[in-house]
């Protein structure tokens, strides 16, 4: 449907069917990759969407479909800032962070501040207008982990002071904040911990694994993979990530617990490469760098506790998903100039 919606509508012609129970609905990080793919879905089910974004990773092409349409609402404002949102909000969807390497360690200082100044505002508009509220938190919370699968209980191994920090440390304290929240205040928290995102409206130049070997692979350039290429991670495509979510979003929860939400398939990072390889008959060959600091070795959800208490697990298998992916890059390389398409080094 989302698809569906993307390409045969216009924000002006979308005809928003009537719903029970509307709601006003708040996205922080809302031009970004999962951000802009949740309003979408929040408009087409009938609710009225407020879409906050500093632009500074999100991209106005991402939502530029529905800055005319009635039940549509977009704030250029950064979440570290305190903001008003001028009506009651419903539901609030925290997902305002940079979530690649190359992205937040820009600005290491910000991207901190963005994950706690950024939980405190939403928070606090939470708490003023009993507004359920869900935090994107991550799978970098277990560091470089001991442990595989990773199970919500364990606490992690993260380098408090390393070039991925400002991040790993962020959100976790992100989530304390939330749980702080809750036992002080009775905000209604869902906290989901993403695993690897991958899919069509990903930024081309964010750096992430996916999105890398893709475009090198379109641009007839060599793979760029770090290390050995046997680091592992798992993959979960768009559309399983955002049923999750919202999912969560909906059941009721006694525990506060945070949820894994990804795809359980381990591949490692070579393996990875090679498939994109095949799957845009490319002939591409692979450039071996050093691996960087941090990098963690070993990434695997587990997800039994999702598949228990939201009835949830992804559907959509790598190859299908990096085909989606493939065909959405190529239009985007049509589309775009090729500057907008280089690489991150």
């Amino acid at each position: 449907m989302l698809a569906q919606f993307r390409r045969s509508h216009t924000a002006q012609k979308l005809r928003i069917p009537h719903v029970v129970g509307k709601k006003t609905i708040l996205i922080t990080g809302g031009a970004g990759f999962l951000g802009s793919q949740l309003c979408h879905r929040k408009l087409v089910n009938g609710h009225r969407v407020v879409c906050l974004d500093n632009l500074q990773t999100g991209r106005i092409s991402n939502i530029s479909d529905l800055m005319h349409h009635p039940n549509f609402k977009f704030i250029h404002h950064d979440v570290v800032n305190a903001y008003v949102i001028g009506e009651k909000v419903d539901e609030i969807f925290n997902l305002a962070c940079p979530a690649s390497p190359p992205k937040y360690q820009i600005d290491p200082i910000h991207t901190f501040k963005t994950s706690v100044m950024g939980a405190i505002n939403a928070l606090e508009l939470a708490r003023k207008d009993d507004a359920k509220i869900f935090q994107a938190s991550t799978s970098e919370v277990y560091g470089d982990p001991e442990i595989s699968p990773q199970p919500e209980g364990y606490r992690g191994c993260v380098n408090t002071f390393g070039p991925r920090a400002c991040y790993d440390e962020g959100k976790r304290a992100a989530e304390t904040l939330f749980h702080d929240y809750h036992d002080q205040y009775g905000v209604r928290i869902r906290i989901g911990r993403i695993f690897n995102t991958y899919g069509p409206y990903m930024d081309p130049n964010d750096g992430r694994v996916v999105s890398n070997f893709i475009n090198q692979a379109l641009r007839g350039e060599n793979l760029t993979v770090y290390g050995q290429g046997q680091q592992t991670r798992s993959f979960c495509y768009v559309d399983d990530l955002l049923d999750a979510i919202e999912s969560l979003m909906r059941v009721p929860m006694v525990e506060r617990t945070p949820i894994n939400i990804g795809n359980p398939g381990e591949f490692t990072v070579l393996e990875l490469a090679q498939k994109v390889i095949a799957l845009t008959k490319s002939g591409a060959k692979i450039d071996y760098h050093d691996l960087p600091t941090d990098d963690p070795k070993q990434r695997k959800p587990d997800i039994s506790v999702a598949m228990e208490k939201l009835r949830w697990q992804p559907k959509v298998p790598l190859e299908d998903g990096l085909r989606k992916t493939i065909a959405h890059f190529k239009g985007e390389m049509v589309r775009l100039p090729s500057a907008e398409l280089a690489v991150t080094s």
